[in-house]
């Protein structure tokens, strides 16, 4: 009676530290930053952001002297992170609705794509620490 309890014990003690232990984010510690450059009407628009948790910001210069700031979510899987994000700029651009994916391309870069409503479609190039 007492083995069997005890074996139940540790296996549901395993299972709940398998299910709520934080997942390794020593490569979070640092952000990962990122240039971006795409258009949209005719225009060039451009970016700068950070990562870090699976959180991102963004800070983008789009058509007609706009600027606005992006709040991103990623979900990270191992080789490539979908993202969407919600923002807001100036020159009455207004909220900006965005989503895109960043893919790994070697152990300290990383490349995208994405397409945010103010500034149009583009390409994101980013350095891992």
């Amino acid at each position: 009676m007492k083995t069997a309890l005890i074996t139940k014990t540790l296996i549901a003690s395993l299972g709940f530290f398998t299910l709520f232990a934080p997942a390794r984010a020593s490569a979070q510690l640092i952000p990962q930053p990122w240039v971006s450059v795409g258009g949209n009407e005719g225009d060039i628009t451009y970016s700068v952001g950070a990562r870090a948790f699976d959180i991102g910001a963004e800070l983008g210069f789009g058509p007609d002297g706009s600027t606005g700031v992006d709040v991103l979510k990623f979900l990270s899987l191992p080789f490539v992170s979908p993202y969407v994000g919600l923002g807001y700029y100036s020159e009455d651009k207004g909220v900006a609705f965005s989503g895109g994916v960043q893919v790994r391309a070697s152990d300290n870069f990383f490349v995208g794509g994405g397409y945010n409503s103010v500034r149009g479609f583009n390409g994101q190039l980013g350095i891992r620490f």
